[in-house]
């Protein structure tokens, strides 16, 4: 199906539109406890049609409905609820509440008050999300929902973190929540600027995400960015300035405690790490306009973020450009919102490996090859001293000042939505939408780099790596909406279709063998001896063409007295990327909910609720072509000829990947204090795997199958108090609560061990046992007894039986005497938030930790024992070392529990008070100071005690690997891991 039967379908429902005959614009102003109230949210009750007041209070909306009510909700107020009848001016006083019942909520294809959701869903708006200078939307969540984690270890400005919601959701698709961007489906966080966002909704169960189908399996979250709201043109402008600076690092040996202990003498003091780090200086400017009329209301946006990570040559700069804009047409019969963004991103991803080897390069060591104290042949390494004849050994100043390692990102997305009232109970909406990525992204290493530029070798020397890849996404969805109210009833109906059509491509080109030392990336092609020569070339391309998901969905939600809720939804959905016998899916959900207190009438109770959902959600593979059979061409060197073996077989029974998933929720609130427990069990079954298969049957032994099944079962906690609520003086705190365990219950095989602790020496060595029936994430190993023989470990025997059964390759032995060591995902996560407000100054501080979580401290278990072979190598040096020790072994000595307490975020802003000169120039000036990452009390002697959830593998030795992160294997902290960084900032905030 090719694009433009989605442009002769939007050009359809456009017709259908022409019989419509109303429309109506209301104006006005919303005020609250003595003044204006902005950022108000505006919605036409049933629909997903809404704005936001400015900072005025003032909004504009067009309705679609004759009979239109609004809803007006701001976190912290009652929520109004008014209707129209003819009105064209409605200026509303909304009434101070610790918990607003009435919050309108996007929820999929449209919205719910809050009392009236049956599912598991939080809101988050700005005043919720976390302050200073954030550059990704994924850093506003951090620590805010119960029950998502992001995994973002280390302080890379490059990385956006993994984000992971009630632990795992699959092993072989995507473990990501599906991202909804103004109804872009599949949007992604990167293209969105922080300060362009409205409020953020987590679709956390599967009652809520099934409508979403295959791509709800891990969630969804809901992102509305900022819309024009008023008929008055508004001008914002803020700016930031960031200083970051390390805050952990691994500690090593200074020059004069490795002399102590042996160590080789350069006859120099280098303190490695202070010469590959800086002090990162970022500057963040937006600038915003809004505006509109009767008809139309408009925001326009840019964004320049220049970013410096504390390793050198890191960071970004970024521009990202947004256009909102809403109007009516067709004599004004149709509304029409278009949605665009365009981002391009400049990135230095610097060298993980410089930290590393900054840890472990001999301190005494000079940096520049003329302080060597013997003769060294500076040059051919470009100046640079280098350890010569040492395994896995760079000067780490050379890799980061000789080499490139850049990238280009570009984005362009837009949403076309038209919506209009057929009937005064039936509404019709309407959508397209596409979106294209970008990626160039190059490595250089010239002639006389030692760190794969191959400087030592004879022939060969430098190297280039270039990458890129496109994608594009299409979509079009229409769906309908039917809403009426009678006697105690209200029943809303949604059905609908939805197409998506994807593309993606990309390549791979490594080159080496430079004539020269004074070229670059630009020109590194075409002066490669590689291709002049037929010399060697490393080549690979990809490509996925024409994925396609098409869908039919269908959603009732009945309310009763307003006190009791229904809601049932089923999406059917195929895609093209399964099996040709297996390729559509049934998705169904319900939920009931019943607010307890409309009957009992419990004193100054404002809600107690009881609800439960059911949902079946799927995931399908991010690779095309799993289903399908793979062949190697295989040539003849004598005759020439061509041949084709089979590599991989095809599955024509191929399905998706599915979770049901069941939650029960409690939601309590009174004027000052509101909870919410939700408690949930989920099973995801027929995980999509690559296996080994009967080769009798299937002509090879590999092909890829659905297999397993995973249980996890979770508990999650919302509580929030309103301490002190004067008019001058308000004081706020909230702790958000989570805990799951995930249980294999069924696997391809019924054990084996994952993770490679990798090289030098213990390469056979796997850390992660994965067993049928046991919890995910269990480290297993020997259990170190604290006494040491001839330099080398001894080991508790486990069983009693007299023999000690420590080797790796025995570890799954029913005598082996190892143990669980430690388990990577925590016992539960915390956030706590405070907030507080007096006259014109606001304080807001959150606190989060993880605990019961253990990490492998992989720097220790290579670096810490005092491996007498090792002299030119630097040694890690924690309060946890054994200097007896001399042979390296895992054991439990290396694994560390990592429980962590952290002040996340704290921010201290100050309103000026303008006066009635100034107010006809600015409408408000806001200054604020904010650190993040300030403290951690930990006992974990790693670089960062985040929980690892998944595990990225081992870049050892300097390779360069690609690949797929492992979500069985949590808990190893690797060596290749970005420092932490402690950040404070500045910033103004001006409205005109």
């Amino acid at each position: 199906m090719k694009f433009n039967l989605i442009k002769q379908l939007m050009f359809l429902s456009i017709m259908l539109f022409t019989s419509v005959i109303f429309a109506q614009t209301v104006t006005g102003t919303v005020t609250g406890d003595g003044g204006p109230l902005p950022g108000v949210s505006v919605f036409e009750k049933g629909t997903t049609n809404g704005t936001a007041s400015d900072f005025d209070g003032k909004y504009s909306l067009t309705l679609t409905n004759a009979d239109a009510v609004l809803v007006y909700s701001f976190m912290g107020f009652l929520t109004q609820e008014i209707n129209v009848n003819g009105q064209g001016v409605i200026n509303v006083v909304l009434e101070v509440s610790a918990e607003s019942l009435d919050e309108v909520i996007i929820v999929g294809y449209g919205s719910q008050t809050k009392k009236e959701i049956t599912s598991s869903v939080v809101q988050l708006d700005e005043k919720a999300f976390n302050k200073g200078v954030v550059n990704s939307a994924v850093g506003l969540l951090q620590g805010k929902v119960a029950g998502l984690t992001i995994s973002n270890r280390g302080g890379d400005p490059n990385s956006s973190g993994a984000i992971r919601l009630r632990g795992i959701s699959t092993i072989g698709a995507n473990t990501e929540p599906l991202i909804v961007v103004d109804g872009l489906i599949g949007g992604s966080m990167s293209n969105i600027d922080p300060n362009d966002i409205l409020s953020i909704n987590v679709l956390k169960d599967g009652s809520a995400a099934a409508i979403y189908g295959t791509r709800g399996s891990s969630g969804v979250i809901l992102i509305v960015t900022k819309k024009g709201g008023s008929r008055e043109s508004s001008f914002e402008y803020s700016s930031q300035l960031e200083v970051s600076s390390i805050t952990r690092t691994v500690d090593n040996m200074s020059a004069s405690e490795f002399l102590a202990v042996g160590g080789f003498d350069l006859g120099n003091n280098t303190n490695w790490i202070d010469e590959v780090t800086r002090t990162g200086i970022s500057k963040v400017n937006n600038f915003a306009v809004s505006g509109g009329s009767d008809r139309t209301n408009y925001r326009i946006s840019a964004n320049i973020r220049n970013v410096e990570g504390i390793l050198n040559e890191s960071g970004f700069d970024k521009m990202n450009v947004r256009a909102n804009l809403n109007t009516k047409i067709l004599n004004d019969k149709v509304n029409v919102s278009f949605n665009s963004s365009y981002t391009k991103k400049n990135s230095q991803f610097g060298f993980y490996e410089a930290l590393r080897y900054a840890v472990l390069y001999n301190p005494t060591a000079p940096i520049y090859g003329v302080d060597s104290p013997f003769q060294f042949n500076s040059d051919q390494y470009g100046g640079y001293f280098q350890a010569l004849g040492l395994f896995d050994s760079f000067n780490p100043v050379a890799i980061v000042e000789q080499n490139k390692n850049n990238g280009v990102e570009t984005q362009f997305n837009y949403i076309l939505n038209l919506k209009s009232d057929l009937t005064d109970n039936l509404t019709a909406n309407v959508s397209v939408s596409e979106q294209f990525v970008r990626n160039n992204n190059v490595e250089y290493y010239p002639t006389t780099s030692h760190f794969r530029g191959m400087a030592a070798g004879a022939i060969r020397k430098g190297l280039a790596r270039f990458y890129n890849s496109s994608s594009e996404i299409q979509q079009f969805e229409t769906y309908l909406t039917y809403n009426n109210e009678f006697d105690k009833s209200n029943l809303t109906v949604t059905g609908g279709y939805s197409f998506q059509q994807s593309n993606f491509n990309d390549n791979f080109l490594e080159i080496g063998d430079f004539p020269g030392d004074n070229l670059d990336y630009s020109n590194a092609i075409e002066n490669s001896q590689d291709l002049l020569e037929a010399g060697f070339i490393k080549a690979e391309s990809g490509a996925s063409p024409d994925d396609r998901i098409i869908a039919f969905f269908g959603r009732v939600n009945y309310t009763f007295d307003d006190a009791l809720f229904f809601m049932a939804s089923v999406r059917h959905e195929g895609s093209t990327k399964l099996g040709v016998d297996n390729q559509w899916g049934t998705f169904p959900a319900f939920g009931l909910g019943a607010d307890l207190n409309k009957y009992l009438e419990l004193d100054n109770v404002e809600l107690l609720k009881v609800r439960v959902g059911y949902g079946v959600t799927g995931a399908i593979p991010g690779a095309n072509g799993l289903s399908k059979e793979i062949r190697n061409i295989v040539y003849d060197s004598s005759t020439g000829a061509a041949s084709t073996t089979l590599a991989r077989a095809a599955n024509p029974d191929l399905k998706w990947e599915e979770k049901a998933e069941t939650n029960i929720g409690i939601e309590f609130s009174t004027n000052r204090f509101n909870a919410t427990l939700d408690l949930y069990t989920r099973d995801v079954k027929d995980f999509i795997i690559e296996r080994t298969v009967d080769v009798a049957e299937f002509g090879v032994d590999r092909r890829y199958e659905n297999a397993g099944k995973l249980n996890t079962k979770g508990v999650e906690l919302i509580m929030n108090y309103d301490f002190v609520k004067k008019d001058d003086f308000t004081y706020n705190s909230g702790i958000v609560f989570s805990t799951y365990k995930s249980v294999l219950d069924e696997y391809v095989v019924e054990s084996e061990m994952r993770a490679n602790l990798g090289s030098p020496g213990q390469n056979s060595t796997n850390m992660i046992l994965v067993r049928e029936g046991e919890q995910i994430g269990q480290i297993w190993g020997p259990v170190f007894s604290g006494n040491v023989v001839d330099g080398a470990q001894v080991f508790v025997d486990i069983n009693g039986d007299g023999n000690l059964v420590t080797n790796q390759d025995q570890a799954l032995n029913e005598d082996a005497d190892f143990a669980v060591l430690g388990n990577g995902i925590p016992d539960f996560e915390l956030g706590w938030t405070n907030q507080l407000s007096y006259k014109n100054w606001e304080v807001n501080a959150f606190f989060r930790g993880a605990f019961g979580h253990s990490l492998v401290n992989t720097f220790r278990a290579f670096f810490e024992p005092r491996v007498g072979s090792q002299t030119g190598y630097n040694y890690v040096n924690t309060e946890l070392a054994d200097p007896a020790i001399t042979s390296a072994q895992f054991s439990s000595l290396y694994v560390e529990k990592a429980d962590f307490f952290k002040l996340d975020n704290l921010s201290i802003g100050y309103n000026f008070d303008l006066s009635e000169n100034t107010q006809k120039y600015f409408k408000s000036i806001k200054v604020s100071l904010s650190g993040q990452n300030v403290f951690t009390i930990t006992n974990y002697t790693g670089n960062d005690p985040e929980p690892a959830l998944q595990d990225f593998g081992g870049a050892s030795n300097g390779d360069f690997t690609l690949s797929t992160p492992d979500p069985l294997s949590p808990g190893i902290d690797r060596r290749n891991n970005y420092f932490n960084a402690r950040k404070v900032s500045l910033g103004v905030l001006i409205k005109l």
